[in-house]
């Protein structure tokens, strides 16, 4: 899991890419946030780097506190 929250755009994708170097295929990597661009930016790094958002909500009670899933592709 990658915490994100208080940072804003591009830190959670830059985040979120070092955190999953080195992770075999397949894994799951969740990004929590709070900057909104993440909703956006985070699913287009997916698709350009192979991988799948395969998940994406709102974390209850946590005011714009965002969750966001990543399959990673096969050449992760």
């Amino acid at each position: 899991m990658v915490d994100a929250r208080g940072k804003r755009c591009p830190v959670p994708v830059i985040d979120l890419a070092r955190a999953c170097r080195g992770l075999p295929g397949g894994g799951l990597v969740t990004v929590l946030c709070t900057d909104p661009a993440a909703e956006h930016d985070v699913p287009a790094w997916a698709r350009m780097r192979g991988h799948t958002l395969v998940g994406s909500s709102r974390i209850a009670g946590s005011e714009a506190h965002i969750a966001l899933t990543v399959r990673l592709g096969p050449d992760a």
